[in-house]
């Protein structure tokens, strides 16, 4: 009795963990696909290129007809002008509205004077670009067609977690129309983009799949394939999705505006680290260090460089990525609480934010980092530096009230050279006051070590670019 009662607890133990790894793995995703391949797009795109030759016969080069040829064209008179070619390209989409609006990479379409959209049951229309957002890849198109469009939805990518299953579906080489399954592999990768919010998928993903969609189980959209990362062009597991949730606020502009409209502070900065919390009297390593305030918003509401920005419209700032990320999801026009660390306490500042579209273009300043003499050199904590004369202002184009000390030799074992630093940088403050002189960094650092600093923080210009530096006091 008791072994017959055991067996049917085991039984049941086993049919409640294959229901499970069934709920895990779906034993087939046919009819996932089958719902929402209709949506889905291949587009074809083609671009008028000049191939730089001439009308006339075409010769391998060193051929002994070469010079032939050459000569017959010569006394023809001018070269004949290049001529032009018909350049293609593939790529995926998917159908966003009833009404034809279709999401796609901007590097799909770009340059592209014709924009052919291949439906999956048939047929084919050509799209017009609506806009596109270069800094997240994207662009929405839009086509003309008789009847309602089958379309797919956005999902809310904020909810996929590591592990969770996807399917990749779009035009890879070429050969349309084709699904490939895998999982999230991670969350929130950053490739070179200032918006990256990159969803890393092991589903097939390979050229002519950019533009398609990533889709969870429910059958809604949490990315666009967009990358791979891969030695020979092909997938190896690698994939990159941008994803919904940056997506749909960047397609909700490109629908009302044609163009993208981003919130902008107007300030430079990096992040906190260890060494510069320290030296700054920070208890964490966290916030957006501001580094320069050029004319603009920030400027307007009284925020300085060495500012420590901690909290923005109310949210927590951990780092410059997500500073730039928020400021940018933030609306043009609106005044939002900005609250800084400065000189041991916390400041609420009221900032109107502007337009980035419009600030951004401004050319950046070009400086000589090899200064062949400056007067007065000394050396201390791995640098040797010399105050700033007219001579080293003109060498490093600096404007003529530009106050601080020129880098003009740097110890290689030295801290200040792991951290970047190289002939040719000014420093302008130290413990976050100005310095003109040697005189000023002494005063600087002997304040530093009476408050009980391991650390002085320097504002350092790399050609013209400013950042903050900490150098340990220890070995001074």
């Amino acid at each position: 009795m008791v072994k017959a009662m055991a067996l049917s607890i085991l039984a049941a133990m086993l049919l409640l963990a294959q229901a499970i790894a069934a709920q895990a793995r779906p034993e087939s995703f046919a009819d996932l696909a089958q719902k929402i391949s209709p949506a889905v797009v291949n587009i074809t795109t083609s671009t008028t290129v000049a191939d730089g030759r001439g009308a006339g016969p075409i010769v391998p080069d060193g051929s002994p007809f070469e010079e032939f040829f050459r000569q017959f064209q010569d006394r023809g008179g001018d070269s004949p002008a290049p001529r032009q070619r018909r350049s293609s390209a593939l790529g995926s989409g998917f159908v966003i509205s009833e009404d034809g609006y279709i999401v796609t990479n901007n590097h799909v379409i770009e340059s592209a004077d014709e924009i052919i959209i291949e439906f999956y049951e048939g047929g084919e229309l050509e799209a017009t670009v609506i806009g596109t957002d270069p800094k997240t890849d994207i662009a929405l198109l839009k086509v003309e067609a008789d009847n309602p469009l089958p379309f797919v939805a956005f999902g809310d990518s904020d909810t996929a977690r590591v592990g969770d299953w996807v399917m990749a579906m779009g035009n890879p080489l070429g050969q349309g129309f084709s699904v490939s399954a895998g999982i999230v592999s991670a969350r929130n990768r950053a490739l070179s983009g200032t918006y990256d919010d990159y969803i890393q998928t092991d589903a097939a993903i390979n050229q002519g799949n950019s533009g398609g969609p990533l889709f969870d189980m429910d059958g809604k959209v949490v990315g666009v394939n967009t990358a791979i990362l891969s030695p020979n062009g092909g997938s190896i597991g690698i994939g990159f999705s941008m994803a919904s949730n940056v997506v749909t606020r960047v397609v909700d502009q490109l629908q009302e505006f044609g163009e993208t409209r981003r919130g902008w502070l107007g300030v430079r900065i990096q992040d906190v680290t260890e060494d510069v919390a320290e030296a700054m009297g920070l208890d964490i390593a966290a916030g957006a260090l501001v580094t320069d305030v050029p004319e603009g918003p920030a400027a307007d509401a009284g925020m300085k460089a060495g500012d420590v920005i901690t909290s923005f419209d109310g949210v927590k700032v951990p780092d410059t990525r997500e500073l730039v990320r928020q400021v940018g999801e933030t609306e043009v026009g609106k005044t939002v609480r900005v609250v800084v660390f400065r000189d041991g306490g916390t400041q609420t500042l009221k900032v109107t934010l502007g337009r980035r579209e419009e600030a951004e273009g401004a050319a950046d300043m070009d400086g000589d980092d090899t200064p062949d003499a400056a007067p007065e050199p000394q050396t201390m904590m791995g640098l040797t530096l010399a105050p700033l004369d007219d001579e080293l202002r003109a060498q490093l184009e600096l404007a003529p009230d530009a106050e601080g000390l020129v880098v003009q030799d740097i110890d290689q074992v030295s801290e200040a050279y792991e951290k970047g630093l190289r002939a040719g940088d000014v420093i302008t403050e130290a413990g976050q006051q100005a310095v003109a002189g040697i005189e000023d960094l002494e005063a600087r650092i002997d304040e530093a070590r009476e408050a009980g600093r391991k650390s002085i923080l320097l504002l350092v210009r790399s050609n013209g670019q400013p950042r903050f530096v900490a150098l340990s006091l220890s070995d001074e």
